[in-house]
């Protein structure tokens, strides 16, 4: 872990990272694509230092409450943040202000600041997200090594279901012949059902491999399944859209499940939810005539 002053933290959409790289160990993660332009170690995490106070004037300045968005790049509940308190300070922020929070995170650590998701909820609204990819407890481990497994995830969506905060899934990715299957979906639906989770968010059945992140998740594929790292290399080569043979079928079962629970399962809606910071209606005036 290193640090760092930067010049800016909000995204022109209102989004923001605190952190750049992540210890998770996620095998698909394509914040790890070139793209991004990450040029440290992945893992040796650098700390925006002073992303609170730039958070704070960028906000102050703000002629307008919005959601502000973090987490779609690096989780902002990375192990280090138990110490740090980094990302609280700045959700501490947004609670002051009166702004909105829509935070994605696999970490349960999330649960810490509980008060302050609650409070943010209160004044304006908090929207939880959290990832869920399989169903199985040791393969879970394999894939998302160093951060807490599904089940305790779906505590955690329990936990703020019941707290009175909406919580969102991104139900992916599936990656072929390792976790595309009817028996895990199931696993995950039931998950998503029983904890009452308000929509899901997913991309079809597959993953998408990037220059940088290709590299990384065919090395863990031949460090864990080296059964299909030559399957891979066959049927996929380089691609970027990586797609399962089975996503007509699950597909059609999300939906299905989404359809009779009542889950928000259309993308383009569940991301206006997301994004979307509430207006208290004008309150009626009355009439001097009755």
């Amino acid at each position: 872990m290193h640090y760092k002053e930067v010049k800016g933290i909000l995204s022109a959409r209102n989004g923001m990272n605190v952190f750049r790289g992540c210890t998770h160990g996620c095998i698909y993660c394509d914040s790890r694509s070139r793209c991004y332009q990450i040029n440290h170690n992945f893992e040796d995490v650098e700390v925006k230092i002073n992303a609170p106070e730039l958070l704070e004037a960028a906000l102050r300045k703000k002629r307008g409450k919005c959601m502000i968005g973090t987490g779609a790049m690096c989780d902002p509940y990375i192990p280090e943040e138990a110490q740090l308190n980094h990302t609280r300070k700045c959700f501490e922020i947004i609670e002051r202000y009166g702004f909105g929070l829509a935070v994605q995170t696999k970490s349960d650590l999330i649960l810490r600041d509980t008060d302050l998701l609650l409070s943010i909820n209160q004044k304006a609204k908090c929207a939880v997200q959290m990832t869920l990819t399989t169903y199985d407890e040791d393969l879970c481990k394999i894939i998302e090594p160093n951060v807490c497994t599904t089940k305790r995830r779906f505590e955690v969506l329990k936990i703020l279901n019941e707290a009175g905060i909406k919580t969102v899934v991104w139900l992916s990715p599936f990656l072929p012949y390792i976790n595309d299957t009817r028996e895990n979906i199931e696993g995950l639906l039931d998950y998503i059902v029983r904890a009452k989770v308000y929509g899901i968010i997913t991309f079809g059945i597959g993953l998408t491999l990037r220059d940088g992140n290709r590299e990384y998740y065919y090395e863990n594929l031949n460090r864990h399944f080296p059964q299909l790292t030559e399957k891979y290399i066959r049927k996929y080569g380089n691609m970027y859209e990586i797609k399962s043979d089975n996503e007509g079928e699950l597909s059609g079962l999300i939906i299905d499940i989404c359809k009779k629970h009542g889950i928000l399962y259309d993308r383009a809606a569940v991301f206006n939810f997301l994004g979307e910071f509430p207006h208290t209606p004008e309150p009626e005036q009355l009439s001097l005539w009755g």
